[in-house]
């Protein structure tokens, strides 16, 4: 039987770019899983960001990242019609879906400076809360918080020691390890990353 509810209350939302997706992001998923009635992940394109591969591929390997996650956990979803360039549409198109929904914005710390930057974050932030995933290498301040309470968000900070893996080590740095055996079959089979990586 599911314990988890029908219809879920705490809902994590957690757009990634994913290019590709690593291990990293499987231990965030794993970790959101076991905090939120329902985790929705999605691969996005970041307008501050030049992607190496299409959307779709990285929506796929996404979802082959999820389904790699041991044990597994049936509360983590690819919804990738959510994903836009904008983050106030997707949480839009989010409400639509869970109309009761209570949504967390997961974002990594790297992102924290230039939230402020976003489509009209103060109505995104009346809309969600946010919690920080830290990510080694991003140093937090309690000044780069306060920006986000100060534009009226509630922002948290994950207990949850990531990984020290990025995509940019797979793609800049050909550091294979840094993904999953299953992202690393589906880049072979589709020759991702083959301009970049020799």
């Amino acid at each position: 039987m599911n314990n988890f509810p029908l219809s879920p209350q705490k809902i994590a939302l957690f757009g990634t770019s994913a290019d590709p997706p690593t291990a990293g992001h499987q231990t965030i998923l794993h970790w959101l899983a076991d905090h939120y009635d329902l985790v929705v992940v999605w691969a996005s394109d970041n307008p501050f960001k030049e992607h190496q591969t299409t959307l779709e591929h990285r929506g796929q390997m996404l979802q082959v990242a999820i389904d790699e996650i041991e044990p597994k956990k049936h509360n983590i979803q690819l919804y990738q019609t959510l994903s836009d360039r904008r983050t106030l549409i997707t949480v839009q198109k989010a409400r639509e879906i869970w109309k009761n929904g209570e949504f967390t914005l997961v974002i990594g710390s790297d992102l924290v400076k230039q939230i402020a930057k976003w489509y009209r974050i103060e109505e995104l932030l009346e809309q969600v809360k946010i919690l920080v995933i830290p990510r080694p290498g991003y140093c937090l301040t309690d000044l780069d918080l306060e920006a986000i309470r100060n534009m009226g968000g509630k922002c948290t900070i994950a207990t949850l020691n990531a990984p020290r893996v990025s995509s940019s080590a797979y793609r800049l740095d050909h550091d294979k390890t840094v993904i999953t055996p299953g992202v690393e079959q589906y880049i072979q089979r589709q020759d991702l990353y083959s301009a970049i990586l020799f």
